[in-house]
C-alpha cells in the first residue's frame, strides 16, 4: 500500500444539507448537490484517483470486444483497499455525513467505492437498480456520484426516473441490454419523470438510493468521463440470504461471506463517522 501523501486536503470537515434537501432527496430518490469538493479539493484528489485508476484497471479488451456493460464504462471497485491516497477521499467524513442526514440514519458503513471511467465512445449505461446487486436487508442505501472533470450530457450523465426507488426491486435483471427495455417501458408505463443535469462541475456530486432507476448516455466526447462513486449503508445494515449469482458474489467480495442475518460489518464495511 502506498504511503499517505500528507499534503491532501482533509476532507474531515461538515457541510450542512438543509431540510429542503433531505426532503427532496427522500421524494425523488436523488439529488444534486453543488461543490462537495471545492476546485482545489478535487483536482487534488483527481490526480491520485485517475493515477490509483490507471494502476488497477484490468480491461485490456478493445470497444469492440466487449458486451453492453463492458462499453458501458470501466470499473475499477475498493480503491481504498490498495491506495492510502484514495482511502482518505473514500473514507471522509464530509462524504458520510451527508450521506447520514440524506438518509436520516446515526451513521453509515462503506460497502465498496467505484470508480466509473466512460471512455470516449463508449456506450450508454443500461437502465438499472444498484441495489439488485446487493445482499442487505434495507433501503437505506445511497451512492454519492463525483464527476472529476466538469462534465455534460454528451459525456454520459447520470439518468434518474424519479420517484422509482419506492417499490424495492422491480426485475430480475442485471445491467445489460434487457434491463434497458424492461426498464425503459416500466417506466414510460409508471410515468415516473426522467431528470438528469445539463452539466454538473468537478467536485458536484449526485446521491442516490440504491433502489433509485437509473441510467447514462455514451460518451460522445473526445474527452473520458471520470466519475469517483461511495456506495453507503446503514450502519445497522443486515445481510440476506443472495437471491441469484450476483448477490452471491457481492456476498463473498464485499461481505467476506458473513452469516446471513448478521451485521454487515466485515473489514471491508468500516464505520465511517
Amino acid at each position: 500500500m502506498q504511503t499517505t501523501t500528507p499534503t491532501l486536503p482533509e476532507l474531515n470537515d461538515t457541510r450542512e444539507i438543509s431540510p429542503a434537501q433531505v426532503e427532496a432527496f427522500r421524494k425523488n430518490g436523488h439529488i444534486l448537490i453543488p461543490h462537495v469538493l471545492d476546485a482545489g479539493e478535487v483536482a487534488a484528489y483527481r490526480d491520485v484517483i485517475v493515477d490509483a485508476a490507471q494502476k488497477y484497471n484490468t480491461e485490456k479488451r478493445k470497444m469492440e470486444e466487449r458486451d453492453t456493460y463492458g462499453k458501458a464504462f470501466l470499473q475499477i471497485m475498493n480503491l481504498w483497499r490498495v491506495d492510502e491516497r484514495v482511502r482518505k477521499f473514500v473514507l471522509a467524513k464530509r462524504f458520510a455525513k451527508m450521506a447520514t442526514d440524506l438518509m436520516g440514519v446515526s451513521n453509515v458503513r462503506i460497502y465498496h467505492d467505484q470508480a466509473l471511467f466512460k471512455e470516449p465512445g463508449g456506450g450508454p449505461t443500461p437502465w438499472h437498480q444498484d441495489q439488485y446487486y446487493w445482499p442487505i436487508d434495507t433501503h437505506n442505501t445511497i451512492t454519492m456520484w463525483m464527476p472529476l472533470v466538469n462534465i455534460d450530457v454528451d459525456m454520459g450523465m447520470l439518468t434518474f426516473a424519479s420517484g422509482s426507488h419506492k417499490n424495492g426491486v422491480v426485475f430480475d435483471y442485471e445491467i445489460s441490454d434487457e434491463s434497458e427495455g424492461a426498464f425503459n417501458q416500466y417506466v414510460s408505463q409508471q410515468q415516473f419523470p426522467v431528470t438528469r443535469a445539463s452539466t454538473m462541475n468537478a467536485g458536484d456530486a449526485t446521491w442516490h438510493y440504491g433502489y433509485t432507476i437509473h441510467s447514462a448516455p455514451g460518451n460522445n466526447s473526445p474527452d473520458m468521463r471520470e466519475v469517483m462513486t461511495v456506495i453507503y449503508i446503514a450502519e445497522d445494515a443486515k445481510i440476506t440470504a443472495p437471491k441469484h449469482k450476483w448477490q452471491q458474489n457481492d456476498h463473498a467480495t464485499w461481505l467476506m461471506g458473513l452469516p446471513v442475518g448478521g451485521p454487515a460489518a466485515s473489514e471491508l464495511n468500516p464505520l465511517v463517522l
